[in-house]
């Protein structure tokens, strides 16, 4: 059997076993998505614009809290591999709207595959409504206020 992640004592604390498990799967996630020549990040930028649509890169950097200077490099990695392009915005020249190109859906839906495999990979110990269960819990918590408005306060970034 495989050694704990987190030890006993740290693991009273929610948080605690939310950060370290969450840097291992952010780690296990890196890994997997490197066989795209992706990063975590420029899986979520795909998601969003495959999502959502073009935007600008004000807006999207915004939404999924990547500091501008990440957000520069990793629009040029996408357009790079010809995952996602820059286009004028026809409301306002001054700005770049950030699109998905066709080959960047392909990628984003090869790198659902990539994670799925992964989540049933590392989440194998919980029988699967038990993973249906902890999906719905994160969720919960993800679209409520606290703890996005607590990570927000920590950051300067305009809202």
């Amino acid at each position: 059997m495989a050694e704990p992640l987190v030890s006993d004592a740290a693991a009273r604390h929610t948080g605690c076993l939310l950060m370290k498990l969450g840097q291992a799967m952010f780690r296990l996630s890196e890994d997997r998505l490197a066989e795209l020549g992706l990063r975590t990040r420029h899986y979520l930028i795909l998601q969003a614009l495959a999502e959502s649509g073009a935007r600008s890169q004000l807006e999207l950097g915004n939404q999924l809290r990547i500091d501008p200077t990440t957000m520069v490099s990793s629009i040029d990695h996408l357009e790079g591999l010809g995952l996602a392009g820059r286009t004028r915005d026809p409301q306002d020249r001054r700005r770049f709207l950030i699109a998905i190109t066709d080959e960047g859906r392909r990628t984003a839906a090869e790198s659902d595959r990539l994670l799925a495999s992964l989540n049933e990979q590392t989440l194998a110990d919980l029988a699967p409504s038990r993973r249906d269960d902890l999906h719905q819990l994160l969720l919960t918590l993800n679209a409520g206020d606290a703890l996005p408005e607590a990570y927000d306060a920590t950051r300067d970034v305009p809202r």
